[in-house]
């Protein structure tokens, strides 16, 4: 059974060994996005698939039935179960009249048509109806529906990676689909998998690498093994889906696009492929079961205690319930990965309290949008978030308004240090990343005297000739959290005039914290939802420091906003230097 946000047990560790880490990641090519010849190669495979010789291809005969049916991992709403049977299909915020529905209308945001040609809406159905004939009887016409309109190639409906999410939802929910008595209707049903599947033999291995590609190979890949007759088909995809995930994941289990959300999409695809051997009375691939176990534990080691992965670089916070799901799934047991090498995110915990810091730089731009949050941290004490990011806008049900999901990309939206109030790495108006942070340098250091944490960023060196340096103490007890933020000349820049420019330290406070400003204003009393008191101080060179309470957001998993506060440190650099201290110390047990 899934714990709840709020339940988690206490991160306590025992006394450790001493443990040392050291190294740097490196952003490279980060602000290029597909390249011409990517670009190219789509347009001319859409150009192709056109053709009467792509035609040509897709036939073949279609199967009298499916081997087997694999248990779909991801339960769907039912609240939007209930909306499809009422007559209508919502998604991101867009609505759609099922009585005069055209799947291919322009008028459809990206996102919905995604969504509804992927078929995502059978989970739905089959979470408000769980008897299958009444589920059948409000499925079957939007199949007929969408087969009668997008039964012919359709540059969005037919992509690569939408078309494996089809295929894999239409093999999982095959009873609402192929349950009928119009054999007709069955027959149009089972060609289409089976074109489906023809396509993708060429479709997915077109793809760019990334976590679009490891869709739909994990479609092609279930095709193969639950039509009749597709042994070769099965093992083609699952060695280009092997090649694909030795450089997707990590070999600390994180993921190239270094945004959690994506590992727990691209960890709930393989798990519903990896259900499909088992569906026919066979072992599933070893690749499934050891990816996942590669995985969660890196996904649990970014919980805080409230159960929630932070919206960390384009996706929005994760709740706890998904992971619960993944967990179950994995053979790792309660482990979790705390220094990431390869992924930059690192963990300290002791006692009740946990930190995450993003120690690595942003996602490149032909992977992922990003967030310019370099070395921001968030903590918990218990189920409460102390401090944490204002959130995130990637995969959200409802989406953001455009411009707070802009700003929710900023470095000021994050719980780090700021320089001239400009973003450590740039953000286009198109979307992507551009240039900024290009090496994370860090050193961890784990011992009984407690957790240690020395990291390091760019991003400031070609614009101002400045190195932003963060160094973190967490003590054996949790109690104790020691901080200090530097600027520092940047080696390449020492001959050349840097001026002096302001800075702003921001930690933005959970929901439901309430910040208090201290006597001498340089720090505050942090009063948590369940009542533990926090005491914050700052020093800027040695002085005491100037600590401003301003209003902030947090957008939560479901993307409900909370109005929140943030301490922000503010100064300005003498000779291109700084150092501002600051503590959080828990007052009492």
């Amino acid at each position: 059974m899934a714990r709840k946000a709020g339940t988690r047990a206490p991160d306590n560790d025992p006394p450790a060994e001493p443990q040392e880490s050291a190294g740097a990641l490196l952003r490279i090519g980060g602000d290029t996005g597909r390249s011409l010849s990517d670009r190219l190669a789509t347009r001319a495979s859409i150009a192709l698939y056109n053709t009467p010789l792509h035609r040509l291809r897709l036939r073949g005969r279609f199967p009298l039935k499916l081997l087997g049916v694999p248990e779909d991992p991801v339960p769907g709403d039912p609240a939007t179960g209930e909306r499809i049977a009422a007559g209508r299909l919502i998604h991101a915020g867009h609505v759609a009249m099922i009585r005069d529905l055209r799947f291919a209308d322009p008028a459809h945001p990206p996102a919905w048509r995604d969504w509804a040609n992927s078929w995502a809406w059978l989970r739905d159905i089959a979470a408000y109806l769980p008897d299958r004939k009444a589920a059948a009887a409000r499925t079957e016409p939007l199949v007929a529906r969408w087969l009668a309109e997008s039964g012919q190639y359709d540059p969005a409906a037919w992509r690569a990676d939408v078309t494996g999410q089809r295929l894999l939802l239409a093999l999982g929910h095959a009873p609402l689909i192929l349950s009928s008595a119009d054999h007709v209707y069955r027959s149009a049903v089972l060609s289409a998998i089976a074109i489906w599947a023809r396509h993708l033999d060429r479709a997915a291995f077109r793809m760019a690498d990334g976590l679009g590609k490891a869709q739909a190979l994990a479609g092609l890949y279930a095709a193969g093994t639950l039509i009749p007759g597709g042994e070769a088909r099965s093992i083609t995809a699952l060695a280009a889906l092997e090649k694909l995930l030795g450089t997707l994941v990590l070999p600390d289990g994180g993921i190239a696009t270094r945004t959690p959300r994506d590992a727990v999409i691209l960890a709930e695809w393989l798990i519903f492929a990896a259900g499909c051997a088992p569906a026919i009375t066979i072992r599933s691939p070893p690749l499934f079961p050891d990816t996942l176990g590669r995985l969660v534990p890196s996904l649990k080691g970014l919980v805080l205690g409230d159960g929630i992965i932070g919206a960390w670089n384009g996706g929005a916070a994760i709740p706890a319930e998904a992971l619960d799901r993944l967990a179950r799934r994995s053979a790792t047991g309660n482990a979790l990965t705390r220094n990431g090498r390869w992924s930059g995110f690192h963990r300290l915990s002791a006692g009740k309290t946990v930190l995450v810091m993003d120690a690595g730089p942003p996602p490149v731009s032909r992977h992922a949008t990003g967030h310019a949050g370099t070395l921001a941290f968030e903590l918990s004490d218990g189920v409460d978030r102390l401090i944490t990011n204002c959130g995130g806008a990637g995969g959200l049900t409802l989406p953001l308004d455009a411009v707070l999901a802009a700003g929710l990309r900023t470095t000021a939206a994050h719980s780090t240090l700021v320089i001239a109030q400009t973003n450590s790495t740039r953000i286009s108006d198109k979307g992507p990343l551009g240039r900024g942070v290009d090496e994370v340098s860090f050193q961890s250091r784990r011992s009984e005297e407690g957790h240690w944490l020395d990291a390091s960023h760019d991003g400031y060196g070609k614009r101002f000739g400045m190195i932003v340096r963060r160094q973190l103490f967490l003590s054996p007890d949790g109690q104790d959290l020691r901080g200090q933020d530097s600027n520092e000349p940047a080696l390449k820049s020492l001959l050349r005039r840097r001026p002096d420019r302001g800075y702003d330290v921001r930690f933005h406070l959970g929901p439901g914290v309430a910040a208090t400003p201290t006597a001498d204003g340089a720090g505050a009393l942090l009063k948590l939802p369940q009542g533990r008191v926090w005491a914050m101080k700052s020093r800027i060179d040695g002085g005491p420091g100037k600590v401003t309470i301003e209003a902030s957001i947090w957008v939560d998993p479901a993307g409900t906003l909370h109005k929140t506060q943030a301490l922000v440190i503010s100064g300005r650099t003498s000779g291109a230097a700084a150092n501002i201290g600051w503590s959080f110390k828990r007052a009492g047990k």
